[in-house]
């Protein structure tokens, strides 16, 4: 597999239930949201959304010092629309992180807002596929 090259494999369980790995062996069941704890595929979508973009922010806020709480939120609406098809609008990441108090926690909290701004503007490749617009081709073969 080359450098910019993801994929995920995915095989049918039963009707609407799916396992997903990658290339390392890991795995998730995914499922339509029936009456199961598994992940919808758009419970995954916000999820990597939320988990991408606190990957970038933990990575920088805690070289500062080690949070005492690290939490999100990631939240949208769910359209169904006739002309353009089903989507997600009004998507939002909404941390709630606290640090210790002192010099390392002063730090860290004057950089949270920084890297909550550069992981939205740059570095999450998940959101900003989303927000991007970034093309899918589906095939059958």
């Amino acid at each position: 597999m080359g450098d910019s090259l993801r994929q995920v494999d995915f095989e049918r369980l039963a009707n609407s239930s799916y396992k997903v790995t990658n290339a390392r062996g890991g795995s998730i069941t995914v499922g339509s949201g029936g009456d199961d704890t598994d992940f919808t595929p758009v419970e995954l979508l916000l999820a990597a959304i939320g988990t991408c973009s606190a990957i970038d922010v933990d990575i920088v806020v805690s070289r500062r010092a080690e949070p005492t709480e690290f939490t999100a939120v990631v939240r949208g609406d769910k359209v169904r629309d006739a002309d353009e098809g089903n989507r997600m609008e009004n998507l939002a990441v909404e941390f709630t992180i606290r640090f210790p108090e002192g010099e390392d926690g002063d730090k860290a909290r004057e950089a949270l807002p920084r890297a909550v701004k550069m992981s939205h503007d740059r570095l999450c490749t998940v959101s900003r596929t989303v927000e991007l617009g970034t093309p899918v081709t589906t095939t059958a073969v």
